[in-house]
Order: structure tokens, then sequence, then C-alpha cells
């Protein structure tokens, strides 16, 4: 009974997520359709958008990191299964980035607008390549483990889990986060840059480089050696343009 609740529950919670990363694709790029965006929804003034969007963008930065951590998930598995502790985890990080769409306020002042049509049909187009390697590289490294359904399929089948091994497919072998990366193209181009926007990006650019150092040092300790060279070697978020020998 219980491993049958867990596979819907981690389900459910999949389905959430998908569902709030398309929605967080068409909120970053300001498309049509979304009825809020990073520069459409309710006015304010800038005083309490500043300090808003400030607070919605430090939530999602604890959360992410805070959650991601060995010791929290050490003490986090005590009150929940183990089998679902991940799903918890993408259901709650989806929570959070709705909370982010749903009180997120516009602060429209432009930046810059590239009004050329080729350099904003380049914009766009990087814009989209930095959702399709934050897909990609999630497939590279267990999309399904990412996302908490590998291991309730395991728990449903009586199996454990394989020990972790150190591998470096496709794109890790020229940078070791391009899952980040990814999301850096993503949050940066944009042929309209407006304030709000710049605010959004970089908080999380900001984010991502707090949480890189952290993620780096459990995979040290994780992979020891091998990741610790890996590093040296691999650039963090651009290729090295050279190798050590």
């Amino acid at each position: 009974m219980a491993r049958g609740l867990y596979l819907l529950f981690a389900l459910l919670a999949y389905a959430i997520f998908f569902a709030t990363f398309l929605y967080l694709i068409g909120f970053v790029g300001n498309l049509p359709g979304p009825p809020r965006t990073v520069d459409r929804g309710p006015e304010s003034t800038l005083a309490v958008a500043l300090a808003v969007n400030v607070a919605l963008i430090a939530l999602f930065g604890l959360q992410h990191s805070v959650m991601a951590r060995r010791g929290f998930k050490r003490a986090w598995t005590r009150v929940v299964p183990e089998p679902i502790e991940r799903s918890v985890y993408v259901l709650i990080a989806s929570l959070t980035l709705i909370l982010l769409f749903v009180f997120w306020r516009p602060i429209p002042a432009q930046v810059w607008h590239v009004e050329n049509a080729a350099g904003a049909a380049i914009l766009w187009a990087l814009f989209g390549v930095g959702w399709l390697i934050v897909l990609l590289s999630t497939f590279l490294i267990n999309h399904f483990e990412l996302f908490g359904l590998q291991q309730v399929y395991l728990h449903a089948r009586g199996r454990e889990a394989a020990p972790p091994r150190f591998r470096m497919p496709f794109f890790y072998r020229a940078v070791r986060h391009p899952l980040y990366s990814g999301f850096l193209l993503a949050f940066w181009a944009t042929p309209v840059m407006s304030v709000g926007h710049l605010l959004l990006a970089a908080g999380v650019s900001i984010y991502m480089l707090i949480a890189i150092r952290y993620e780096e040092r459990d995979l040290i300790h994780l992979f020891g050696d091998d990741y610790d060279n890996y590093r040296r070697e691999v650039g963090m978020l651009t290729p090295k343009l050279r190798r050590r020998a």
C-alpha cells in the first residue's frame, strides 16, 4: 500500500514540477500566454517591488540550497520517508517557484532593447538553447533520479539504487555545471531587458554561484580525488580555453 502511495505522490510531484518548468520558460521570456510574467503583472511602487522581489528570490535560493545539503537530508529523512525525500524536495521547489510567479512585481523600466531584427533573433535563439541545455543536462545525469521517480520505482520493486559513480557525459566534458550554464543563457538572453528582469537574472545568477560552491563540496566528499581533478581540468560554467596535460 505504502509503495503505491509513494509512487502516486512522486508522479504528482513530477507533474507539478514539469508544469512549473514550462511556465517558468514563459515567465522569464515574457511570452504571450502566461497571465503573469517577469514584465507582466500587478503594478506597485518601486520600493514595494524591490522588497517583494528580493524576498521571493531569497526564498527560492534558500529553499534550493538548504534542502539539497547532506546534513539537512539526514535530518529530513527522520520525518519524511526516504523513498519520497527527493519528490518532497521537488514539490516544495515547485511551490516556491509558483509563489514567485504569483507575487512577483514587474519593474518595467528598460535596461536595453535590441530593435535590430537579426540581433533580437540571435538572443531568442540563445534563450531557447539555454532551456534546451537545461533539459538535456538533467537527462545526462539521470533525469528520473534527479526528480525523484527512480527512488520510488526502485522502492516499489524492492531494489537498492546502485552506488553513484563519477561520469562526464557530453556537456560535462566541457563544463562542470552545464545545467547552470543553460539557466544563465535562458535568464540573460533577451532582446528586451527590464529592471525587473535584470533583478531576477542577477538574483538567480548569484544564487547559482553560491549553490555551486556548496554542491562541489558535497561532490568532493562523494567522489574524492576524481572530482577534485575534474574541477581543476574543466571550467565551471564555460569551457576552459586550455587544459593541463
